[in-house]
């Protein structure tokens, strides 16, 4: 089969849906590997408190881009492009199925579509602005964000912090809005792509965030918490999950302050599940399914191919 009729499965939607349970049957059903497009799970040290698939999932099929990484590293939508392209050329070689699960939107589009190239932040601009950020805090960032780029800010996801400390580091860098790079110019890829979207009611949804939250106290969140301490000031552990906690001011936690930082995990984890179906449902592209759905998206599947 040519590499023009390889077809590139995608299964994304909001965190705790289920997509991991669906990507691994329906590469299991095509005998083929699961790319990850998690922007978190690939950091070696981060597993609790990103919900990776379990050590019995990993091993039911290939895994591409899960504990690829160290947190020390910089990982971004640009570089994963190349990645999960690279994936995709290697699984393609064998198998006429590749599949790619996660809900990183960004990462998606980057695969599918491609990014715009643009010009380098300067890293001391950025870290200034974080050290900014972590002493006056997110409102201020957005104020910021705000007087100096109004349209990025517009079109934001305004409860972002890291988004928002690379676009003001952008333009304090370059002077021009990380908007001006955007061409939305979409890259033919030498395969087909099929996306497919798993989505649940809103009440569900969040009672399964809040249950995934719990669970995770109770498998040892916070010794993991504990041993990222050290590194608390990262880029890459200043995320949902993880920033609650260190937020808290006191260290170790006291009981109320533990209790309060697992809350606000469920309301971040809730709010950006919204942010992302907002996201995933602007792409008309995807069909949409119900997690308990599989027998449906692997018809559906079957009738694409």
């Amino acid at each position: 089969m040519t590499q023009a009729r390889k077809t590139l499965i995608v299964i994304a939607g909001p965190t705790a849906v289920g997509k991991t349970a669906l990507s691994i049957a329906v590469a299991q059903q095509y005998h083929t590997a699961v790319i990850s497009a998690d922007s978190r799970q690939c950091y070696q040290e981060m597993s609790i408190g990103t919900a990776k698939p379990t050590p019995e999932e990993l091993a039911a099929v290939p895994h591409y881009f899960i504990n690829s990484h160290s947190i020390h590293e910089e990982v971004n939508a640009g570089m994963y492009e190349q990645l999960a392209l690279s994936y995709c050329a290697e699984i393609f070689a064998q198998q006429d199925v590749a599949v790619v699960c996660g809900g990183t939107g960004l990462y998606i589009k980057a695969l599918c579509e491609g990014i715009d190239e643009m010009p380098s932040v300067d890293r001391s601009i950025e870290k200034a602005i974080q050290a900014e950020f972590e002493t006056k805090g997110l409102e201020w960032l957005q104020q910021s964000m705000l007087e100096k780029d109004p349209a990025f800010y517009a079109q934001a996801e305004q409860q972002n912090h890291s988004r928002l400390i690379r676009a003001l580091a952008f333009i304090e860098s370059t002077g021009t809005s990380i908007l001006h790079y955007r061409s939305n110019t979409v890259k033919q890829r030498p395969f087909n792509i099929l996306k497919i979207a798993l989505d649940l009611p809103r009440e569900v949804l969040y009672d399964r965030i809040n249950r995934r939250v719990d669970m995770m106290m109770e498998q040892g969140l916070m010794n993991e918490i504990e041993t990222l301490y050290p590194y608390r000031h990262l880029k890459n552990l200043q995320t949902v999950g993880y920033q609650e906690f260190y937020e808290q001011g006191t260290w170790p936690l006291p009981a109320e302050a533990l209790t309060a930082a697992a809350e606000k995990v469920k309301q971040h984890s809730r709010n950006y599940a919204k942010r992302q179906l907002t996201w995933f449902r602007k792409d008309k592209g995807y069909s949409w399914f119900a997690p308990d759905e599989t027998p449906q998206v692997l018809d559906y599947i079957r009738q694409s191919l």
